[in-house]
């Protein structure tokens, strides 16, 4: 079997993905290591054989796809989130990443590590593969004898190779601990973020009769600036007739009218207007008629709800969408994204219309506009490919992750340009992303596999794995207590903030059980990829 696998990366790289994913699905205690186990599959068959490789250039499309997807899907979050919260996190990962860098000094002198094998440790237990490219880059540059050249390469990826594995599960360990620790809340702190951050959202409808009188004759665009009411009004029935509201309506005492938010929302703001009636006008359809379509009409997406005029054009009403798994209230800021499931009310004779503005194909969301995709992802890898000089003699590369995410987040903030619509539709894009992540993950596995197993049996690797896991976890718990008690951010963006590696990204979110930690990780991976990647060819400079 390991001579067919010998001859046939591809069946190799399958083998190991879907024996990986596999083990990640088993349950013990409640938790799994998802698409983490993939990595640890792959080390374990790569030690096998040294001959056991997989190409290099499916590493890194794997890494390429998987941060790219990462990108234009949080491109828009990215720049909110540093606008809402400031440089200070930014500040505090650089901060941390220091720490990082100073215990691998630190660890250099007492376990006497050569100045190459250290910068390997650093950019291994930092999970950082950009960083070793350009280490191996600095090396190669370092004018010296092809022999040491060479020999120095070597010791570098031997330093990342066995440091890696706990740049992965010290970090995944040190999650654990602090969770436990702190006594931390995810569904807490999720409900105290959705206002910001709706990364899910319990939206219902209820009827409300109208009791109040100090809300009647204010229109309604002002009533809900007066209550801070995060609702949709819809349905208004005033004696025998039904309307549509606007922001010009404005409520009567005995008005029984539909409010669409957050349950919690909506138990808040009932007593402020009247008295929760026990039916639904929406099961009322006589005249007016709810419909769910997709968001297939490259034309519309990207922009704003308001920018739509629904109410003038046909008298209706978007409520809500869907996004994923998640229901987001629509009010007139929300942008539109392909794939988004929209739900309306109109008249019947216009429902045909208002579909046929939206698109609602499926078969069309299933498709990938080729031509937005690859011309980010150029545009991306030509970004990574860019040499950017530092004092001295030393430069670095932002290579496969730190240009294409940067693009990325660009472009999904974007989210279009003239007719090229840069986002892709949320189904496409969870699927490209994890295949970018099995294709990394199963490849970093095998190609270090061996190094691995064959240094930890000859006895010269223990050191320098428990470097790794030193710099790992001490980094990782320094960050999450720093930043939980002292900065008060929130735990669930601080666990994506030290998932540099997708497969601890992924045991994040599987620990929060939403996708908060998503924040923490885009709002900070351009900042520690480029960081790390100063940072290991500093430490190679400094201590040569």
């Amino acid at each position: 079997m390991v001579d067919a696998f010998i001859e046939n990366p591809l069946l190799l790289l399958f083998v190991v993905a879907g024996l990986g994913y596999g083990v990640g699905s088993i349950r013990i205690r409640g938790s799994n290591l998802g698409v983490a186990a993939v990595l640890f599959v792959g080390l374990g068959v790569g030690g096998l054989s040294p001959e056991l490789h997989i190409p290099d250039i499916i590493i890194f499309l794997g890494l390429a796809m998987f941060v790219y997807t990462i990108g234009l899907s949080s491109g828009p979050s990215f720049f909110a989130t540093f606008r809402q919260r400031g440089s200070r996190d930014i500040i505090f990962v650089i901060v941390m990443l220091t720490l990082s860098a100073s215990i691998a000094f630190g660890l250099h002198f007492l376990f006497h590590f050569d100045a190459s094998t250290t910068a390997g440790l650093y950019a291994g237990s930092t999970t950082n593969t950009p960083a070793l490219a350009g280490l191996l880059d600095a090396i190669s540059n370092a004018n010296l004898g092809s022999a040491d050249s060479k020999s120095m390469s070597e010791r570098a990826v031997i330093g990342y190779s066995l440091s890696y594995p706990m740049g992965v599960i010290g970090v995944m360990i040190a999650i654990n601990v602090m969770h436990r620790l702190l006594k931390i809340d995810y569904l807490a702190e999720e409900r105290e973020l959705k206002q910001e951050y709706p990364v899910r959202q319990t939206v219902t409808s209820k009827t409300v009769e109208v009791t109040q009188p100090d809300v009647t004759g204010i229109p309604l665009r002002d009533l809900k600036r007066q209550l801070q009411a995060n609702v949709v009004f819809g349905r208004l029935v005033r004696g025998d007739e039904t309307l549509l509201t606007n922001y010009d309506t404005t409520l009567q005492v005995g008005d029984q009218v539909a409010l669409v938010a957050d349950e919690e929302e909506i138990e808040r703001v009932t007593p402020l207007l009247g008295k929760n009636m026990p039916f639904r006008l929406s099961s009322d359809r006589s005249e007016y008629d709810t419909r769910r379509i997709f968001v297939s009409n490259p034309d519309i997406a990207g922009e704003r709800l308001s920018t739509l005029n629904l109410n003038e054009r046909f008298a209706a009403i978007i409520t809500r969408v869907r996004r994923g798994d998640i229901d987001l209230l629509a009010n007139s800021r929300l942008v539109l994204e392909l794939g988004d499931r929209v739900r309306f009310v109109a008249r019947r004779q216009d429902i045909p219309k208002i579909s046929k503005l939206f698109g609602d194909s499926y078969d069309a969301l299933s498709r990938i506009n080729l031509l937005s995709f690859g011309l980010g992802m150029a545009l991306g890898l030509l970004l990574g490919m860019i040499t950017f000089q530092l004092p001295g003699d030393a430069s670095f590369k932002l290579g496969f992750a730190g240009g294409p995410i940067i693009v990325a987040l660009i472009l999904g903030a974007l989210r279009r340009t003239g007719p090229i619509v840069w986002t892709l539709p949320y189904s496409a894009n969870l699927t490209l992303r994890q295949i970018g992540l099995i294709l990394l993950l199963a490849g970093v596995g095998v190609n270090s596999g061996h190094t691995f197993v064959d240094t930890v049996a000859q006895g010269g690797g223990g050191i320098i794995f428990l470097a790794g896991t030193i710099i790992s976890f001490i980094t990782a718990i320094a960050t999450l207590f720093i930043g939980y008690k002292l900065l008060k951010i929130p735990f669930s963006f601080l666990t994506g903030m030290v998932a540099s590696q997708p497969a601890v990204l992924d045991f994040a979110l599987e620990k929060a059980g939403n996708k908060l930690p998503n924040i923490g990780f885009t709002l900070m991976l351009p900042v520690s990829l480029i960081t790390k990647i100063v940072y290991v060819q500093f430490l190679f400079a400094l201590l040569r």
